[in-house]
């Protein structure tokens, strides 16, 4: 049997080209790997290579790369409508496709049955568990989270999640590849939440109890934790960035898998996703944009 090295890794696949996708392949691209994006339609791709460019020369402007580094980051990406054909290739896949268990399930199946018997299929997931996205497939022991963090190229953590059926082999390669492209790199057993989300999503979710009872304002709580907590940025502000609906999706995931009624997602985050208060991204959240 072939057993891969952090050598043999030549062609990465990042399937999603959203905010962590175009994230993600731009990392990938930056530290030297010949790196495809896949979308559904080749205008997310485009917009996508557009916001890589823009944050490029953004880096190029701080003097974190050169114009030449640029250049050869851009060279090392490219796009494809075509996931079957794609991975027919590929030695490392990263799964960053919206947070819908069935659209994962689907994106799995299809790089299963198409990825050489070496490739390493991983998730970039925030909370679904690895060991049922690794059961959608028959090479579990190749399955892994790599849960990275937004914006990708300079936030430092990257999550390694084991599946129950994770090998050694498929985690350390997962983890010495992540520690390759410059990221500091965690263990983490697959339980829901994994570290970061189980900790975060219960703060934010607590600071929304806090709105619902009219306990202070927005503004006062999210000062609260800046000032008194030392956070850079207010539990509503950062849920507005990360968008109220994944927070929810999150928060159901824990509290689904846990069982505990601490985890109860509050129902003015509920009210708020359901009326399009999304965040950001929709102009309204806790905050007008």
């Amino acid at each position: 049997m072939f057993r891969m090295t952090l050598d043999d890794i030549k062609n990465v696949v990042v399937v999603g080209a959203g905010t962590m996708g175009n994230g993600i392949a731009h990392t990938f691209a930056q530290n030297g790997y010949s790196t495809t994006m896949v979308d559904v339609k080749q205008e997310f791709l485009d917009r996508a290579l557009q916001t890589i460019g823009g944050n490029l020369d953004r880096q190029v402007k701080k003097g974190i790369l050169s114009a030449e580094e640029k250049a050869t980051t851009l060279s090392n990406l490219k796009t494809s409508t075509n996931l079957s054909e794609i991975c027919k290739t590929a030695d490392f896949v990263i799964e960053a496709a919206t947070e819908n268990q069935q659209l994962k399930s689907a994106i799995f199946r299809t790089m299963d049955e198409n990825c050489p018997a070496h490739t390493i299929v991983a998730t970039n997931t925030s909370s679904i568990s690895i060991t049922e996205i690794g059961a959608y497939t028959k090479r579990a022991g190749n399955v892994i989270g790599m849960h990275f963090f937004n914006p990708v190229p300079m936030m430092k953590l990257c999550e390694i999640i084991r599946g129950l059926a994770t090998t050694d082999e498929t985690f350390t390669l997962t983890e010495k590849l992540a520690q390759k492209i410059s990221k500091t790199t965690v263990c983490v057993q697959d339980y829901p939440g994994f570290i970061s989300n189980r900790i975060l999503m219960p703060m934010i979710n607590e600071a929304v109890y806090c709105v619902m009872e009219n306990i202070a304002t927005v503004e006062d709580i999210d000062t609260v934790m800046k000032l008194g907590m030392n956070h850079p940025m207010g539990p509503l502000t950062l849920a507005d960035f990360i968008g109220l609906d994944t927070c929810l999706a999150i928060m159901e995931v824990l509290h689904n898998g846990l069982g505990d009624s601490k985890y109860r997602p509050c129902p003015l985050l509920r009210k708020m996703v359901a009326a399009g208060y999304l965040g950001k991204k929709a102009g309204r959240g806790f905050y007008k944009y």
